[in-house]
């Protein structure tokens, strides 16, 4: 029955791409049971249950929980459900609680599921948000020496 879907689907999806000249692609699948040594580079959707040794590049990225990438990964979107021994830099970047990361991540915005590994440093691109352009100081009161005020003014 799932192959029934997917034939149809597939077939939809061609019958739609053939009369429009901003079609949106068929994702391409490393499956489960697929090695891959190289790099890979697509200007599509790429989705990673298999094994990848070298360098993935494209517009949005998908490595399942069977999936496991080891090189670095460039791509807009990021989805990170498997495990990524490597580099990853995106603009969007959502790592779940079945992901592994091992290596630095290089992105605009994050979102990191609870129980998601992380070995590395979350480094964020772009400008700074508000809230680090300035930091306001604190006033900060210390009552415990004989009654006297103290006063110290600390820069956090």
């Amino acid at each position: 029955m799932k192959k029934i879907k997917k034939l149809i689907y597939l077939k939809l999806a061609r019958k739609m791409n053939s009369g429009n000249a901003q079609a949106v692609s068929v994702p391409s699948i490393i499956s489960e049971n697929t090695q891959v040594q190289g790099d890979i580079i697509s200007s599509g959707v790429i989705h990673i249950d298999g094994q990848v040794e070298g360098d993935v590049s494209c517009e949005e990225l998908v490595i399942g929980i069977k999936g496991v990438v080891k090189g670095s990964v460039t791509a807009k979107n990021v989805n990170l459900y498997g495990c990524l021994n490597g580099k990853a830099s995106a603009e969007n970047l959502f790592i779940a609680k079945t992901a592994k990361l091992i290596g630095d991540a290089c992105h605009v915005t994050i979102a990191i599921e609870p129980g998601a590994y992380i070995d590395g440093h979350c480094i964020r691109q772009g400008a700074p948000i508000p809230a680090e352009q300035g930091s306001p100081s604190l006033m900060i009161t210390d009552n415990s020496s004989g009654g006297k005020n103290k006063s110290h003014k600390e820069k956090i």
